[in-house]
């Protein structure tokens, strides 16, 4: 078949402000639940526990402390003061949009400010104003893993129900100051991961989780879903025409064999992943959730009117992240492997990442449809990429291949399920320049079509350097995909 895409098709990238700006104590920013995870050189990449301990302890020992070679994510690849740069470079490739994130603490610092931060606001107006002046369409996350650390400290993060006011308070400003520059926004980043990283996505802090941490984070994904109805509802009021998206952590799952009981756990797996943005877009939660918790003895704590609230304010359009896919087995002897965020049985065949990823581009297309037949909604890949190890040779050039195959293998899947019907706004790769891992915070772990000269441990030029990939990706955009 010959490969077509929308001819208004937003090709670009994708970026969260705690990976890439860094600045963390620049012009009154405060710390972030991000600020304190650690670098820790040695991982097990089979423990998906976060890599710093969880403890009040650990947390307040790391907000204490002022170096930044073991908390990346602090100084990240310098985007706050190379954005320019930075976006020259995504212009060049042709991006016609760049998802990206407000830090709640770069506006207001540990949540309870009356007013916001004034330095704060002005950094991403230029940043906007940046991205306009190249042609290049803003998508704005508004809670990327970025809350403040003294609302985990106050009251146990989302787990608190004052913690949907102070959001409102922030969203309310990010509308005012941006709407002006911004059609797509979205409210959760892969709102569906409280379950696995409960400190990153909703402040939870397990000593301060007296009822058990499910418990907690099922109470926390209540507050954040009636946010989310909110935050939609506030948006339509504020800035008309502008589209309020939810974003769901594609967790593509597939029988290990085709034995009964594994299709039934698969099917289970499945279930659970989409119902998040089941919520979402349909304004209730499944009733075969609603079951599952009363199983598990989970009341959730609801006020009057927070369904009406979710049912009247749904979601616009549907974004989600594919990174891989998995398998699943009810055999204790299945083998199993790291996925994002997650273990799923190894798929024999499918091959790996050097992290476990199993790499599955037919996946993103079984995605793809069964999301828009499941929503009837418009659909966005916004986040998508390969982690791989770079060489740069003598001469400076990057032949990443590896990436331009995993990239090629994707798009193609995708223009099917657009010929299947499905409709599909954009893409946006992950990311498109090298940053800060999310879950390892290291660098060595590369994404992007642009290099960044440092490591690990913050060492290097942070100079920028165009990879094979780059200009692969530049001709994919010029041709709208003819040409991969």
């Amino acid at each position: 078949m010959k490969l077509k895409f929308p001819s208004n098709f937003l090709w670009g990238g994708a970026l969260a402000a705690n990976q890439c700006e860094g600045a963390w104590n620049e012009d009154g920013k405060g710390l972030s639940v991000q600020d304190v995870q650690a670098f820790k050189p040695k991982v097990d990449q089979k423990n998906l526990k976060e890599n710093t301990a969880v403890t009040l302890e650990g947390l307040k020992a790391a907000a204490a402390e002022t170096d930044t070679t073991y908390y990346p994510k602090r100084h990240g690849i310098d985007f706050y003061h190379r954005y320019e740069e930075d976006l020259d470079l995504f212009k060049e490739m042709g991006f016609k949009i760049l998802r990206v994130s407000i830090q709640w603490t770069r506006l207001y610092p540990t949540g309870h400010e009356a007013e916001p931060n004034l330095k704060g606001v002005e950094f991403y107006h230029r940043l906007f104003t940046a991205m306009k002046a190249r042609g290049i369409e803003p998508m704005v996350t508004l809670h990327h893993y970025e809350m403040p650390l003294s609302l985990a400290f106050s009251g146990n993060g989302w787990v608190s129900r004052d913690v949907i006011g102070l959001f409102m308070k922030f969203c309310e400003t990010c509308f005012r100051e941006y709407g002006k520059y911004v059609k797509y926004w979205m409210g959760f980043n892969e709102i569906d991961s409280c379950g696995r990283h409960p400190f990153t996505s909703a402040g939870i802090i397990p000593e301060l989780s007296t009822e058990g941490v499910d418990k907690a984070c099922y109470q926390a994904l209540h507050h954040q879903f009636v946010a989310s109805a909110l935050a939609a509802k506030m948006l339509h009021e504020m800035v008309p025409g502008a589209l309020m998206g939810c974003m769901l952590t594609k967790l593509t799952c597939y029988p290990y064999t085709c034995e009964p009981m594994d299709a039934l756990a698969t099917q289970k797996r499945n279930l659970e992943n989409l119902s998040y943005t089941d919520v979402l877009v349909f304004g209730e939660y499944p009733k075969l959730i609603l079951r599952d918790l009363e199983k598990r003895d989970i009341n959730i704590k609801m006020e009057e009117g927070d369904l009406k609230l979710i049912k009247e304010n749904t979601v616009d359009y549907v974004s989600f992240s594919y990174y891989m896919s998995m398998t699943e087995s009810v055999s204790p002897d299945a083998p199993r492997t790291p996925g994002n965020t997650v273990l799923g049985v190894k798929n024999p065949y499918l091959k790996s990442s050097e992290w476990g990823w199993q790499t599955d581009p037919v996946g993103l297309r079984f995605s793809l449809i069964e999301m828009y037949d499941r929503y009837k909604k418009p659909l966005f890949v916004v986040e998508n990429g390969l982690g791989a190890r770079d060489r740069v040779e003598e001469d400076g050039s990057i032949h990443d291949d590896y990436r331009i195959e995993y990239f090629r293998n994707h798009f193609v899947e995708m223009a099917k399920a657009i010929d299947d019907g499905v409709e599909l706004l954009g893409y946006t790769s992950w990311g498109p320049i090298d940053i800060i891992s999310a879950s390892g915070n290291q660098m060595s772990k590369r994404y992007g079509f642009i290099y960044v000269d440092q490591d690990d441990y913050g060492k290097g030029t942070l100079a920028r350097s165009r990879k094979d990939s780059f200009y692969w990706y530049k001709k994919v955009i010029e041709t709208n995909g003819e040409e991969m």
